[in-house]
């Protein structure tokens, strides 16, 4: 028997009693900083058009689309809300392999919560750790064909393993059996794609990949419900993804302790909104920086040491230097860099269209390079070398823990802060008071009867956009 019915039976079968606290904890932060980024990222370029076109669609009121107002079938506003939470970069990571799990999953869950109405905090919690759970371990126990090829082996597996997690979380929430939930992973399975040469081509695709998840995810439930087969072998199958994707499939990665242990005791919180590749080094930077009082007009030049892994964030070095739009700078090494130095953060303001453009920053970016060593198989937390040479000497550091980590953990202060300071960049203001009741019931969630109340809290003033 294929292994999808292994992963079927868990998420039916797993309740909120059997997720450890520290797991339903870890969760709670999750929601709360995809909300936030959401917030952040619905201003950016492309997602005005994108609940446009949702609306355009029209269709069933049934869930609401963050801070633009308004209600749309769930997997069109699952499709919107997604793009949002993913659009800026900043959402949760799971540094084990190249995924951003938290923005599928919650993006579906809201979306389905409010389409079913009267699910209660528990019943959201629950759904969403199974699925970011699952995201997680598909990634962990994947054999990449092309381990060099960026982080995922060429594949976005924010998209790719975000269609079973969407899959899995709306399921969850349709209370689904066995069955229909071997079929909404078989349907899920059928339309999961998602590759990396949107980063390449600094394309709008990359932020709306996770969107493409979660509505492709609720709709393979939403089928499933309705008796709609899939796959059934799409762990195992000599067609099954593990096989035509990719290279195989350790399983007992996948499978080890299912629904009793949970892959977010492995998550990461990001304090940059750019790739995760860089955050080692803007720590390390910021640390010289602050130091030995570090100021741009005495340097002469930047060397970072940089492996197969982060090649994405160094090449083509014309386009890094000087990137093309924000998507650009968001992947950019010598730019994530050229901030911390120039600026002291790296920060929401440090990737608008206005800050590319700033002088000041591209000269110093310029004055940043790599140093290959491709001697070790560089991990995400691999110490690197940082050498700022300048015309008083030379400043050197290794990268250590990244902060945001499990190994350096961002408390819950700076999450709420972080929260805070996304919700300021709402693409329409959100009152302030919404913004501490999110606060308040996130954070006490297992609590909240009804999730429609804190989805609510989410539009701009009640009104349509």
């Amino acid at each position: 028997m294929d292994t999808t019915y292994k992963l079927a039976k868990s998420i039916v079968n797993t309740n909120y009693e059997n997720i450890p606290h520290h797991v339903v904890e870890i969760t709670k932060r999750e929601i709360l900083d995809s909300l936030g980024c959401g917030l952040a990222g619905s201003g950016t370029y492309g997602i005005k058009e994108i609940v446009e076109i949702v609306r355009d669609w029209a269709g069933k009121e049934e869930s609401t689309i963050l801070v633009y107002g308004g209600k749309v079938p769930a997997p069109e506003a699952a499709l919107a809300n997604a793009t949002m939470i993913h659009a800026l970069d900043f959402d949760d990571t799971y540094d084990i392999v190249a995924n951003h799990p938290g923005v599928v999953a919650v993006s579906t869950g809201l979306a389905m919560a409010e389409r079913e109405g009267n699910i209660i905090g528990r019943q959201l919690i629950t759904a969403i750790a199974l699925g970011v759970d699952l995201s997680c371990r598909m990634g962990l126990a994947t054999k990449f064909r092309k381990p060099w090829l960026h982080a995922g082996g060429g594949w976005h597996l924010v998209s790719l393993y975000g269609f079973f997690s969407a899959a899995g979380t709306a399921g969850k929430l349709l209370g689904l059996g066995e069955k229909e939930m071997l079929n909404a992973l078989g349907i899920a399975y059928h339309q999961a794609a998602g590759n990396v040469q949107c980063i390449d081509d600094a394309a709008l695709t990359k932020r709306i990949g996770p969107g493409f998840a979660a509505r492709g995810g609720i709709v393979a439930a939403l089928m499933a419900q309705r008796g709609i087969s899939g796959a059934h072998n799409c762990v195992e199958g000599e067609c099954g993804i593990f096989n035509l994707y990719h290279d195989g499939c350790d399983l007992d990665k996948l499978t080890v302790a299912l629904g009793k242990r949970f892959e977010q005791e492995n998550l990461s919180f990001k304090p940059y909104p750019c790739c995760r590749i860089g955050h080692r080094y803007i720590d390390a930077t910021l640390d010289l920086v602050k130091q030995y009082d570090i100021t741009p007009r005495e340097i002469d030049r930047i060397e970072v040491t940089a492996g197969n892994k982060s090649q994405s964030a160094w090449e083509p070095l014309e386009v890094k230097h000087k990137p093309r739009n924000t998507i650009d700078a968001q992947f950019s090494l010598p730019w994530m860099l050229a901030c911390a130095i120039v600026r002291g953060k790296v920060g929401l303001g440090e990737f608008t269209q206005e800050s590319i453009k700033d002088p000041g920053l591209l000269a110093v970016a310029q004055l940043v390079r790599p140093v290959y060593d491709f001697s070790f198989d560089e991990r995400l937390d691999s110490p690197m070398d940082i050498k700022i040479k300048t015309k008083r000497g030379e400043f050197s550091k290794k990268t250590g823990a990244i902060y945001g980590s499990p190994k350096k953990v961002m408390g819950m202060e700076a999450m709420v802060n972080k929260f805070r300071d996304c919700a300021s960049y709402a693409a329409k203001p959100i009152p302030k008071k919404n913004i501490e009741r999110a606060i308040e019931l996130i954070l006490n969630l297992e609590e909240v009867h009804d999730i429609g109340e804190v989805v609510q809290l989410f539009t701009s003033r009640g009104r349509k956009i």
